[in-house]
């Protein structure tokens, strides 16, 4: 009889610890249960409607013929328009920068009309129109007795250059 006795509070016991076990289960099932019942009592929020939805438009690029967006200097990359002449011997002056440089007059010499330039070492030299000075590939096209005008070469910034004046003033 002990040992049916014996059984029994260990068949009670375990009985005991599985009941405490499944209460404190739940428990915490109850507390979310009422969160989630007080949750649905509170008045609801108003939710905004969607904004409307433009339908796109398409656009079809037919501007082919014209310069390109994608490539520097145009469709053509830079190709075409002004470029220096590589391959040129270059002149005595253009080591210099035209800043550096000055017109100190002028000389007519067997017909043909002479520009003189002097450099930052006090050299001075004869030009020609047609004689190139400057660092930016400048062409001499007029002698005045007051002034040498020239066209430069200068980089656009997209591939290609640009043809822009420049002179040199006589100093009196």
């Amino acid at each position: 009889m002990q040992q049916n006795q014996l059984k029994s509070w260990r068949l009670l016991a375990i009985a005991a610890l599985c009941g405490g076990m499944l209460a404190g289960c739940s428990g915490r099932d109850a507390d979310l249960n009422n969160f989630i019942e007080a949750t649905k009592k509170e008045p609801g929020g108003r939710v905004e409607p969607l904004p409307e939805i433009k339908p796109y438009d398409s656009y079809v690029y037919s501007s082919g013929s014209m310069r390109s967006p994608f490539v520097p200097g145009g469709s053509r990359g830079g190709i075409s328009g002004p470029r220096p002449e590589v391959q040129r011997n270059r002149e005595f002056l253009e080591q210099f920068s035209l800043d550096t440089m000055k017109m100190v007059g002028t000389l007519k010499l067997n017909g043909q009309d002479y520009g003189l330039v002097q450099v930052a070492d006090g050299r001075v030299q004869r030009v020609l129109v047609g004689n190139h000075l400057g660092q930016n590939d400048g062409r001499i096209t007029e002698i005045a007795p007051n002034k040498i005008t020239l066209t430069e070469l200068v980089p656009d910034g997209l591939g290609g250059y640009i043809e822009r004046p420049a002179a040199l003033a006589l100093n009196e």
